[in-house]
């Protein structure tokens, strides 16, 4: 993928030089002709084998095959049978002092029905506590299935009347299914189904083409176009393979690919991309990559590559799980070996299964759900979509945070920021004439210059209107006003007119140059008039959120296919620790690697079809709400806005809410670490026993606790522009533009 020239800011001839912005003026365009029937970009299928191949979802083990939908239906449905489980169940009544409702076949409610919960209602967990067992790897799901299983066996035992044992736990395995059923639907909820990003890529292209056959056209699916052939790519339709343009010149917007914001002008023997859009005019491009060759199918690859290179960490619960099991395991056997040596078998028996039942506490289930779920819900207020809940364990750790530069940090948006007229015209009327002469021109840097002079009171009383506007693709536009010929362009136009930049211009163009401005020169009747400086509009935001970024001890670092002056005065304007400059699209992903091989832990912030393999990459992927699909589906943190800013509170939120898993954790724990030696009978030589219906009290105390606790971040004020108050003051010069440049 050849990396994009454009041709309107710098009036220099040298093709090595900084790349400076195009613009054609484009007379058609905008005016996308037959677009509607044969161009626009349809909702896609998946027939894009190239894309689709080696398709893996990525899941976290414990939800590994299991979705929303099947939590919620089986919490609903097992919460319904719970009911009569606890109402017919004599130790609830004895506990609770009400007479058990008596009638033929009543005795058998709770075995009944108890059973149809734990096959139905627990298979999800059992599976995946088989899973743990057989990968050596126990964690949630193996403690669970533990608990219930051993409730379910000791249930029967009691219910057939073998042994004599009294262990009726139907409704303690009723309840611990609905509670951790409850607790994983909260947390999936909470989190979102991410839906792929691979996905995403394959939806970059259009389901069919038109090729060129005899002088004909023919549609034909894409996967049937090889090497060679020749397609006819309409106004407004994408580009169906990577090739060369053979004939007719467009606007392109590469966008989905670069992140890029402005059209790019390609013309006979310049590469296109697939998955980009033709603008403004029709082109007929000769296939030179299909399938998995492509420049689409590279990133895809890179996607799944970052992803499946993901850290492998257990999430927070998830350890604390495999402790428990261990330490509930280790204390059923030396309870059951001590009763016995005691000569105690049916204590022995009691209390070992007393131990295994409540190892595995309410509380425990729902301590991490319910801090994610009330966590994503103050993100969303926040303007900050939580896609993976690794993300917001992660944020706390960050070292530093990597922007994409366009679209991210800046506007992605052309402003004018600098017009300098040469002696006798005013600048008020060197932005009218400009203005007037760009007014039918749809291009990003004609609306900027018309935008500039609209906000001008002076250019507006003067009342310019332009005549015969035509453009030049590449070079500039031109129009009649006020009776003058005006001409608008960039350095081609300068050669084509034979004109150089006057003498009182000189110093001024240099310097917007040198910062990687992009210059425009206004010429009438053949005489350079003034020259405008466009530039990339900085968000508002921006500043203030990296300072309030190193404030925090994260540092900031940019990253950008721009040229290495551009990024460094934007990087210099916002006090930005590090800049990765001319870094190509395929290459970002390496960037955030050369980060975590200084042992930094990054999160990646951007926007582009381009930065999602690095926001894959990243330990946090943060993408921008306004940018790609692609970008959004590859992050585990999605902006709703554009404010940079968000970033605190995704750092603030990771930070309290972390606090919150540790503390609802250290209770539900602790309370394992109480209750469980004395359900093992530590202290029953001095006569206290835990018995099973007060461990199911203590269980419930410690439930209450653990969600109560939770509600506490609802306190949280998570404002981005509260959050940066207190940062560092504007560091910017006041004599230096509130924008930054681009090219």
């Amino acid at each position: 993928m050849s990396t994009p020239h454009h041709d309107h800011g710098h009036p220099h001839a040298d093709p090595d030089a900084v790349q400076p912005m195009d613009h054609s003026g484009h007379a058609g365009h905008g005016q996308h002709g037959d677009a509607d029937t044969h161009g626009q970009a349809m909702p896609h299928g998946h027939a894009h084998s190239a894309l689709d191949e080696d398709h893996t979802v990525h899941t976290h083990g414990e939800h590994a095959g299991h979705s929303t939908a099947m939590f919620k239906n089986k919490f609903w449905f097992s919460l319904v049978l719970a009911v009569p489980v606890v109402v017919f169940s004599p130790m609830v009544g004895h506990l609770l002092g009400y007479h058990i409702p008596e009638f033929p076949g009543s005795a058998w409610i709770a075995p009944v029905l108890g059973t149809v919960i734990y096959f139905y209602g627990g298979m999800p967990f059992l599976k995946g506590g088989l899973t743990e067992l057989k990968s050596r790897q126990p964690g949630m799901m193996l403690l669970i299935s533990m608990a219930i299983t051993v409730a379910f066996v000791a249930s029967w035992v009691t219910t057939l009347g073998i042994g004599g044992f009294e262990l009726d736990f139907w409704w303690e395995l009723a309840l611990l299914v609905v509670i951790m059923l409850l607790g994983h639907w909260m947390e999936m909820r909470a989190l979102g189904a991410a839906s792929s990003a691979l996905d995403a890529l394959a939806e970059l292209l259009p389901d069919e083409a038109e090729k060129i056959v005899n002088g004909k056209t023919v549609t034909v699916p894409i996967a049937e176009l090889a090497i060679g052939d020749v397609v006819l790519v309409r106004s407004g339709a994408r580009v169906p393979a990577d090739g060369q343009i053979v004939d007719g010149a467009a606007e392109f917007d590469e966008s989905m690919i670069t992140g890029e914001s402005q059209p790019v002008s390609r013309g006979p023997g310049e590469t296109v991309v697939a998955g980009t859009v033709a603008t403004d005019n029709a082109v007929r491009v000769r296939v030179d990559a299909v399938g998995e060759n492509t420049a689409l199918a590279g990133i895809q690859r890179m996607v799944a590559d970052a992803q499946a290179s993901s850290s492998r960490a257990q999430a927070l619960a998830d350890r604390a799980a495999a402790w428990l099991f261990w330490f509930a395991l280790a204390a059923g056997v030396l309870t059951a070996i001590t009763w016995t040596l005691l000569g105690s078998p049916d204590d022995a028996v009691v209390r070992t299964v007393t131990v295994l039942v409540i190892a595995c506490p309410h509380a425990l289930g729902l301590a991490i759900p319910l801090v994610i779920a009330i966590s994503t819900e103050r993100a969303a207020k926040a303007g900050v979509l939580i896609k993976d809940r690794m993300a917001l364990e992660r944020m706390r750790t960050i070292d530093v945070v990597l922007f994409d530069k366009t679209g991210t940090l800046t506007e992605g948006a052309h402003a004018v920021t600098g017009a300098t007229p040469v002696p006798g015209t005013s600048k008020a009327e060197l932005l009218a004439v400009a203005a007037a002469a760009e007014a039918d021109s749809e291009h990003p840097v004609a609306r900027a210059i018309v935008t500039a002079a609209a906000r001008s009171a002076e250019a507006q009383r003067l009342g310019l209107r332009g005549t015969g506007f035509t453009a030049a693709a590449g070079r500039g536009v031109k129009a009649t006003v006020d009776g003058a010929e005006i001409v608008v362009g960039g350095p081609n136009m300068l050669r084509e007119l034979a004109l150089d930049t006057p003498a009182p211009l000189r110093a001024t163009v240099a310097e917007w140059t040198n910062r990687g401005a992009g210059v425009l020169h206004v010429v009438r009747d053949g005489r350079i008039i003034g020259a405008l400086a466009l530039e990339d509009k900085v968000r508002p935001e921006s500043r203030a959120a990296v300072a309030a970024l190193q404030e925090r001890g994260v540092k900031v670092a940019l990253i950008t296919g721009d040229a290495r002056q551009v990024a460094e005065a934007v990087g210099a304007d916002l006090g930005i620790d590090e800049v990765f400059a001319e870094v190509l699209p395929q290459d970002k992903d390496t960037k955030v690697t050369e980060l975590q091989s200084r042992g930094m832990t990054v999160a990646m912030v951007g926007d582009g079809v381009n930065d999602a393999p690095a926001l894959a990459r990243a330990e946090v992927g943060i993408a921008i709400g306004a940018g790609t699909d692609v970008a959004m589906e590859s992050a585990g943190v999605v902006l709703a806005g554009n404010d940079p800013r968000a970033v605190l509170s995704m750092i603030e939120l990771s930070r309290a809410s972390y606090r919150k898993m540790i503390q609802n954790l250290a209770w539900a724990t602790g309370y394992n670490i109480i209750a469980v030696p004395l359900a093992a009978g530590v202290l029953a030589p001095v006569g206290i026993v835990l018995s099973p219906a007060v461990g199911a009290v203590l269980m419930s105390v410690s439930t209450i606790v653990v969600a109560l606790n939770a509600q506490l971040l609802r306190r949280l004020d998570l404002d981005p522009a509260h959050l940066a108050a207190t940062s560092t003051e504007d560091r910017r010069p006041a004599e230096q533009p509130a924008t930054v440049p681009t090219s």
